[in-house]
């Protein structure tokens, strides 16, 4: 009887401590700490002072915009004999430089070939990109950069001498074809003639002065690139070569390349900027406003519109001031600087036989895109 009592009196025992031990094990749970990694703290940090770094304030203290451009694309951008710079995507730099900074000559304009200019602007080599270039979803997305409103509605194109006996895309199997590398015309080149089911050869360049010295020397049969940019090849072709009338560009148009200035991401206060200068010269078309009559158009508005748009009283004696860290009157600057719109595009690309007349590039109250949402 003692031994089973015994017993009894252990396992009771047993039972007892076992319980303790699993409360005991309870209560620790809570007080295990986990603890943040220091290395993410500085990532946050990091994370902040990106999201707080601001362009518009660095080109304001800094007194000078450094803008990426083109440097041998008659019409857009060229160096001249002079050694200044010209063209329809510089005039744009002006615009900009003018609306932030008053002095459409407080640019500095750095070349960039089409393989390095998403570095440049990616790695703050410069402010602002504006280098016949198109918007794209992976440009857009992959490569952390903003596209502001298109200002030239471009499409690829194919030039060919007038004697190669080609007619279509269809007609060149077999042919070398000349396209500047890291552009999405070597992608759309590449997608139009295996759609298509012909064999080709790409010889690509960095650069078009090596890829133009391939083209006369025939060592390519067709030289692809958008139809502005063969537009302006084909005018300043030298006689030595045959001249322009030695050449052909073929109907067909080969993609969509809606070509603008680009920011980087999350840069709002600058992207701000930039996007309504754009805007703000397509207005001032709209709206009869141009270099010669802007100053008058600002001391006697025509209506309200015009007014905020001038960033001028209007009845009321009220300034509309639309809070983008810069004076309200910065598209009178850009205007002053460069004109409008259709000057711009007058002075550059209608010499190169680019007519807006039909075309997408002509206001959208004639049947284009060029377009401004309201100013108010």
């Amino acid at each position: 009887m003692k031994s089973k009592l015994f017993f009894l009196l252990l396992a009771v025992m047993s039972l007892t401590l076992i319980i303790a031990c699993s409360e005991e094990v309870e209560e620790a749970a809570p007080q295990v700490e986990v603890t943040k990694d220091s290395h993410d703290d500085d990532d946050d940090h990091d994370h902040d002072e990106h999201k707080d770094h601001s362009t518009l304030e660095e080109v304001l203290e800094r007194g000078v915009l450094k803008c990426g451009v083109n440097d041998n694309l008659t019409g857009f951008g060229v160096v001249t004999s002079a050694g200044t710079f010209e063209g329809f995507d510089i005039d744009y730099c002006k615009a900009v430089a003018a609306a932030i900074l008053g002095d459409a000559s407080k640019v500095e304009y750095v070349p960039l070939t089409a393989s390095a200019r998403f570095e440049a602007l990616s790695s703050e080599e410069i402010d602002l990109l504006i280098r016949n270039t198109t918007w794209t979803a992976s440009r857009d997305r992959d490569l952390g950069n903003d596209f502001t409103a298109t200002t030239f509605y471009d499409g690829q194109g194919m030039m060919v001498y007038a004697d190669s006996g080609y007619k279509t895309i269809e007609d060149m199997a077999g042919a070398t074809i000349c396209v500047l590398q890291g552009t999405t015309t070597e992608l759309n080149l590449d997608d139009r003639f295996k759609s298509a089911g012909l064999d080709y050869t790409p010889l690509t360049f960095e650069t078009n002065d090596p890829l133009q010295a391939a083209f006369e020397e025939r060592r390519c049969d067709g030289w692809t690139t958008d139809k502005s940019g063969l537009a302006s090849k084909r005018a300043e072709f030298p006689a030595a070569a045959g001249g322009p009338e030695a050449l052909v560009v073929l109907a067909e148009t080969l993609s969509k390349e809606p070509l603008g200035p680009l920011t980087r991401d999350n840069d709002s206060e600058f992207y701000d900027v930039v996007q309504w200068v754009v805007f703000g010269l397509i207005q001032a078309e709209e709206s009869g406003i141009t270099s010669s009559n802007v100053a008058a158009m600002a001391a006697d508005p025509k209506d309200p519109g015009m007014a905020r748009l001038l960033g001028v009283p209007y009845g009321d004696g009220k300034v509309a001031d639309f809070s983008f860290g810069v004076d309200p009157t910065f598209i009178q600057h850009a205007i002053k600087a460069v004109g409008n719109y259709g000057e711009i595009y007058e002075r550059h690309l209608t010499p190169l036989g680019l007519t807006r007349a039909g075309s997408l590039n002509a206001m959208w109250t004639e049947g284009g895109l060029i377009y401004a949402p309201p100013f108010r």
